[in-house]
């Protein structure tokens, strides 16, 4: 008999000003500061103001280094522009994975009236940190997608491996991500590598995960590492992001738009740059 993971915290996301954006963030927070291998999860969902220009809207150009900012598209679409010449656009259904190593620059500009999206943060072993940054666009329909028999519930497998699945796109250190949807009484046993810290976050509906523990909207669950998997039922039709990974277990700090070692790494990111080694980036 699989065994269950039990839930280790239930994370509310509450609502954080990012400059002019509004977000949800749930990780890091007060209850937990770092989930290794993953820094920070921003839940956002815009609309764009009357009359307003959408080339100047989302986030300008702006600086990345020693990490990997993932964007999981839920609804609408993203320009990506970066400072080594990648120019990708990527719609619902789809992500968009950038390695950011020794430093880059981008901007995500959204294509829609709506856009939904889920931006992680993903640390890189510092073995990695100086990499030469690369950047992978995925759309839905190049996406595995896992079907239950009833229909109820899909599983999207973006990088790793679910339920027989191999996600395209390559990562540093073992990371499983999923989008998941589920219609109201899909039910579904995802196995988890017994070493990994794993999460789900609802981004609407309502789950059952477990035996018992009943999940809102909004919210972050945390299982403990004490089982092979979780089931999760959909007590309404609910989107799921589901993430696992190896821990690296290496000291971190994330400041400002950089994820390294130490303060030394973090100053010379910020000197780098200034100095423009991070590149250029110049929208038209």
């Amino acid at each position: 008999m699989k065994t269950e993971r039990t839930i280790q915290q239930l994370i509310p996301a509450p609502m954080m000003s990012m400059g002019e954006l509004r977000v949800r963030q749930p990780l890091p927070s007060g209850r937990l500061s770092y989930l290794d291998p993953f820094v920070l999860l921003h839940h956002g969902h815009s609309f764009l103001k009357e009359n307003e220009n959408p080339a100047h809207s989302g986030v300008g150009p702006h600086p990345h280094r020693g990490f990997s900012p993932v964007t999981f598209v839920f609804k609408g679409g993203v320009r990506h522009r970066d400072s080594r010449g990648n120019d990708r656009s990527v719609f619902e259904g789809g992500t968009q994975w950038m390695n950011a190593g020794m430093g880059i620059m981008h901007s995500e500009r959204p294509l829609s009236e709506e856009l939904e999206i889920i931006q992680m943060w993903v640390n890189t072993p510092a073995a990695h940190k100086k990499d030469q940054p690369t950047y992978y666009p995925l759309l839905k329909q190049e996406t595995p997608a896992f079907v239950s028999k009833d229909g109820r519930v899909t599983v999207n497998v973006i990088s790793g491996e679910l339920l027989g699945l191999k996600g395209p796109i390559p990562t540093f250190s073992p990371i499983n991500s999923a989008t998941m949807y589920l219609k109201a009484g899909g039910r579904i046993y995802l196995p988890l590598p017994a070493s990994h810290n794993a999460f789900l976050y609802l981004l609407d509906g309502k789950l059952r995960v477990g035996d018992q523990t009943e999940v809102n909207a909004r919210y972050m669950v945390v299982p403990e590492n004490d089982g092979e998997g979780i089931t999760i039922e959909a007590l309404e039709d609910t989107r799921v992001l589901l993430m696992s990974g190896e821990p690296i277990g290496e000291k971190i700090i994330a400041q400002g738009p950089f994820v390294l070692n130490n303060e030394v790494e973090v100053m010379e990111a910020y000197r780098d740059y200034r100095m423009g080694k991070m590149g250029i980036l110049i929208e038209d």
